[in-house]
């Protein structure tokens, strides 16, 4: 077990180091600006309670152990909570390092041993800086899922599905095509066929920049699994660049109806579902 003093001060002098602590911090423009002082005390309180009685079982090294769990769960919910309000990651780690100087103040006015009272600090800066580090990790991580999540929703709306005609879909492809944005495309196309019923699927790349290997490869799957569901799928964008790249690349699309522009491509389609298009004559 540790014999640290650092169990009896926080004990003894909670209140104070709060009121210390707290002032600290409401006092950063940063903290003023982007959190109410009710809400930042009340954070301040719970985490120096959690704190008190994580250290009170005299592990202050091994922040995995199970008296620990409560404060790291805390300070994760600190963390993602100031990711979503705007803080930087700094401002995020202020808010355990700050803790360092109320409490090393008080730590200089209880012990007098020099030699104590420098491995008491090197104890609580040790402490502090793993707790520090958690709650940037934590804002990290939820900043890393709100990205993914934002990223996800843009995937979703650069691959829509339109209704060009009744039992004719259009999917415009905008950029590059990797496998999890051909999964993305695959599910609202073969979605799309089976609310509307459609006969064919006009898969436009006009818009996507190059054509290689795995490329061909993502709209092969997209084109089998849009038969499956009983569509035919036509390809078209097929520039003269992309149809070279093709060829040197050896890539098979001979069981794959292509055309060079969306308007070829919807002309068939029509023909496929037995609609045609025809011009009035002047009169």
């Amino acid at each position: 077990m540790s014999t640290s003093k650092i169990p009896d001060i926080l004990q003894t002098y909670e209140a104070d180091l709060l009121t210390e602590w707290h002032q600290s911090l409401a006092t950063t423009h940063a903290q003023k600006g982007l959190i109410k002082e009710a809400e930042l005390k009340e954070e301040c309180r719970e985490f120096l309670k959690l704190l008190r009685l994580a250290v009170q079982q005299g592990n202050l090294t091994n922040l995995q152990a199970a008296e620990w769990r409560e404060l790291r769960e805390l300070l994760t919910s600190i963390s993602r909570s100031r990711s979503h309000k705007g803080f930087t990651p700094s401002e995020t780690a202020i808010f355990v390092f700050s803790f360092k100087q109320p409490l090393f103040d008080r730590l200089r006015q209880q012990l007098h041993d020099p030699t104590e009272l420098s491995q008491e600090i090197w104890t609580a800066t040790t402490l502090l800086d793993q707790l520090g580090l958690l709650a940037v990790e934590a804002y990290q991580k939820a900043r890393e899922d709100v990205i993914r999540r934002q990223q996800e929703e843009l995937m979703e709306l650069s691959t829509p599905v339109v209704k060009l005609w009744e039992g004719i879909l259009a999917l415009p492809i905008i950029g590059t095509l990797d496998s999890a944005r051909t999964q993305v495309v695959m599910e609202s196309l073969l979605q799309k066929i089976v609310e509307t019923g459609s006969e064919v699927a006009i898969i436009d790349i006009t818009g996507v920049p190059t054509v290689d290997t795995l490329t061909a490869q993502h709209l092969l799957k997209t084109v089998t699994a849009a038969r499956l569901m009983g569509a035919d799928c036509i390809i078209s964008g097929i520039r003269p660049q992309i149809a070279q790249t093709i060829v040197y690349l050896g890539i098979d699309l001979t069981d794959v109806i292509t055309k060079a522009t969306l308007a070829d491509a919807f002309l068939m389609a029509l023909k496929r579902v037995g609609a045609a298009i025809t011009r009035n004559q002047a009169k």
